[in-house]
């Protein structure tokens, strides 16, 4: 199957501003860190320098959550809900007024297709904070009891792969709530939530509701343990989830972690070939797999194995990678020169324990962290590349006979965040989701999200849903 030629269509840069440097958002406004050490966030696609960033240390960690308790206290605990929501709606409508600065930015500084941020990730962001805007004078309807009462201060800690968009499942709900919230955005990713904090001023918000740190792990480590913190919401790495849970047992901090996954997507012998295969591939190289639900294992039925692998091939062959901005482009950059290493090291064991790798012929810009969309065949249960999360372009394929071998081979993983079943019988789909052990599964479909619906894992994928009312009742005291 050739390529179409496509003449470049790049998005503009002109319309985001992006500073030489940035301080701390803490009590509504930008200030300095205590310490005055800095870090450089890099656009992947080039490895260009974007920006000074502040990282935040202790002191600064202190200043913040003494911030946002000051806020809770005398400003944010004491509207009502009523009004709560006001400033969320007036969030929500200036997200969809800068949505395509937002989309811009958030693909030089993260490496994702524009076509990903303006179509997927912008919308839901507005669309979280229009949700949880309804709900904050409904909370006594939400399940909690007739009069609950938020956590407090929220300690909130957020991944690379979807900034923006998990900026808003943390802070929409944790706001509805009540609570007032300190956030640190990834360290490769922080410039819309620093743009976020931007809004905060445009919109008003009362000054200490929303404070923003940048840095690094340390950063998020101070904030997670730090005495004043009632709640704490972790989207991430399970190897820091573990770390997480540990710092918060026997505290009376109440914690929400939504950790990696190793998800199956399943194609049965009667589904359609055609349509299963485009949700393979939005399953595992949507946002060039850098996605914790991403389908990373594929599992076929033997009679249609050959054919979906055909097409598959043939499908994968028509992607394009490069230029995140262009609008053409399906596959962009990897988000660091250090997730470029895993992905590289995962991939030569793959080929050096057997299974067999595939890749189209694609031509990899010079400069920036560039992986091809990758499948490998040949692949036992045993092998790591079946086992470990990879989070990138890279697919492990399998087979079964019967769907009881199915269902046991996709649980055969120490996660439990997603999965996908793809067939034309309802009663399948209902059986197999019973099934498997994980949080969502996609019938026909995959990489699905909603507001209004929950999301979360079971094992080391984490605990508690974001996402819908069980979102909300995560930051909210009561009789749940």
């Amino acid at each position: 199957m050739t390529k179409f030629e496509y003449a470049p269509a790049p998005e503009s840069r002109a319309i985001v501003d992006i500073k030489s440097s940035y301080g701390l958002f803490v009590n509504g406004e930008f200030v300095e860190p205590v310490d005055g050490s800095m870090f450089k966030s890099v656009n992947p696609a080039t490895e260009e320098v974007l920006a000074e960033i502040a990282s935040a240390g202790a002191e600064d960690v202190d200043r913040a959550v003494q911030a946002a308790r000051r806020a809770y206290d005398h400003t944010w605990s004491k509207l009502s809900g009523r009004d709560r929501g006001k400033y969320l709606f007036r969030i929500a409508r200036l997200i969809q007024e800068r949505a395509r600065e937002l989309a811009v930015l958030e693909s030089i500084d993260n490496g994702k297709p524009i076509r990903e941020s303006r179509d997927v990730d912008i919308p839901l962001v507005a669309a979280h904070f229009f949700y949880y805007a309804g709900w904050a004078d409904k909370l006594a309807w939400a399940g909690a009891g007739p009069d609950p009462k938020p956590h407090g201060v929220a300690g909130q800690v957020i991944p690379w792969n979807f900034p923006l968009l998990m900026l808003s499942w943390k802070i929409a709900p944790a706001l509805a709530a009540g609570n007032t919230v300190v956030l640190k955005p990834a360290e490769t990713t922080p410039l819309t939530a620093l743009l976020f904090a931007e809004i905060c001023q445009q919109a008003d918000l009362p000054p200490g509701v929303v404070n923003i740190l940048t840095g690094a792990g340390d950063t998020g480590r101070a904030l997670v343990e730090h005495a004043g913190v009632d709640k704490v919401a972790f989207t991430g790495s399970t190897e820091v989830g573990k770390q997480i849970a540990r710092s918060v047992a026997g505290t009376a901090k109440k914690a929400t972690l939504e950790l990696g996954g190793k998800a199956a997507n399943i194609v049965f012998e009667d589904a359609p070939i055609d349509q299963a295969v485009e949700g393979i591939v939005n399953g595992i190289f949507f946002n060039q797999g850098h996605v914790c639900c991403a389908g990373s294992r594929l599992l076929v039925q033997e009679s249609v194995y050959d054919e979906v692998l055909t097409r598959l091939k043939r499908r994968l062959g028509t992607l394009r990678v490069g230029d995140p901005l262009d609008k053409n482009t399906d596959i962009g950059a990897i988000n660091s020169a250090e997730q470029l290493a895993r992905i590289r090291e995962l991939s030569e064991v793959g080929e050096a324990e057997g299974a067999e790798r595939w890749s189209p012929e694609c031509e990899l810009p010079e400069r920036g962290f560039w992986f091809p969309p990758t499948l490998f065949t040949g692949v036992s249960q045993a092998h790591r590349i079946a086992r470990e999360e990879i989070f990138g372009p890279v697919l492990s394929v399998l087979t079964f006979r019967t769907p009881a071998e199915a269902v046991e081979k996709a649980n055969n993983t120490p996660y439990g965040l997603s999965a996908g079943v793809w067939t034309e019988k309802g009663s399948r789909i209902l059986s197999m989701a019973q099934q498997l052990r994980a949080g969502v599964v996609w019938a026909n479909t995959f990489n699905r999200f909603d507001p209004t619906s929950p999301f979360g894992g079971y094992k080391e994928s984490g605990y508690g849903r974001e996402g819908g009312r069980h979102g909300l009742l995560a930051y909210l005291k009561g009789e749940h």
